[in-house]
């Protein structure tokens, strides 16, 4: 009996194993395709994360892109006049107006890539920065800020995790970082790419100014490796009360096929 349970153990894995490989080769075929549009569309891994080389594909997005606050992260700072933030890719600064309005922060500083939701953003912040996060050199003293935000930002970054840890110097110990991005191992995206299809949309995970994509256990590890500690993760959109019984039944271990967008809370080691 033990030699037959050993023997089905065995078939199940291979049986497994064999269904991550069509997976991954799937994966492969499609990921691919999309890779030789973006070359042929003049976009490159040298040049991608520039404003030039992505400008044709931003200007397609509406305004809302730029704009709408996070609240959900306003919310989880403290009440602080005193306190200083800074946003990566700030579109026009509707977070950032929301902190001050509701005194979680006396100054808030915003970086942007674009310079007309920069603009926007400088009617109602305490100072914009236009440029490419990832090529730009900052005048902040370390341990300048008290909190840094970013919303939906990492995903189109070349490097994001080099940027992360070469922000991190600007955040004083101790200090909050908030975070969120969307979820490549959601269930949609995991049918989708099982199906070989990998198209690319104008929002959501297939977004084409994507450059990278994460998972909730891997996003996470780049904030823990850039020098923050994770106090908290979930997701951006509040679980369903049906898919909150199924996390505790379950022991959160199927949670990450359920995040459509990761959120994160960290504090600076």
């Amino acid at each position: 009996m033990a030699i037959e349970s050993r023997q089905r153990h065995g078939l199940s894995q291979l049986a497994v194993t064999a269904f991550v490989s069509v997976l991954f080769k799937n994966w492969m075929l499609s990921t691919s395709g999309e890779c030789q549009r973006c070359v042929e569309d003049g976009v490159s891994i040298e040049t991608a994360g520039t404003a030039d080389s992505f400008s044709a594909f931003y200007a397609n997005k509406p305004q809302s892109y730029f704009s709408g606050a996070r609240s959900d992260f306003v919310r989880r700072l403290p009440y602080d006049p005193a306190a200083s933030i800074l946003e990566i890719g700030c579109g026009t600064g509707a977070t950032g107006a929301l902190a001050l309005a509701q005194g979680r922060c006396g100054r808030y500083v915003g970086v942007e890539l674009f310079e007309a939701a920069a603009e926007e953003a400088r009617n109602v912040l305490s100072e914009v920065i236009t440029g490419n996060v990832e090529t730009m050199e900052f005048p902040w003293q370390p341990a300048s800020f008290d909190a840094l935000i970013l919303s939906e930002v990492l995903e189109h970054l070349v490097e994001p995790g080099r940027v992360l840890k070469s922000l991190s110097r600007y955040v004083r110990q101790g200090g909050i970082v908030m975070a969120s991005s969307p979820n490549v191992s959601h269930w949609r995206v995991v049918r989708e790419i099982a199906l070989g299809r990998f198209n690319l949309t104008d929002r959501g995970v297939f977004d084409r100014t994507h450059l990278r994509w994460f998972t909730p256990a891997t996003f996470a590890e780049m904030f823990e490796q850039a020098g923050f500690r994770i106090a908290w993760m979930g997701p951006v959109t509040p679980f369903s009360q049906r898919t909150q019984l199924l996390s505790r039944l379950t022991g959160g271990r199927y949670d990450h096929l359920f995040m459509a967008q990761i959120a994160i809370a960290g504090v600076r080691r």
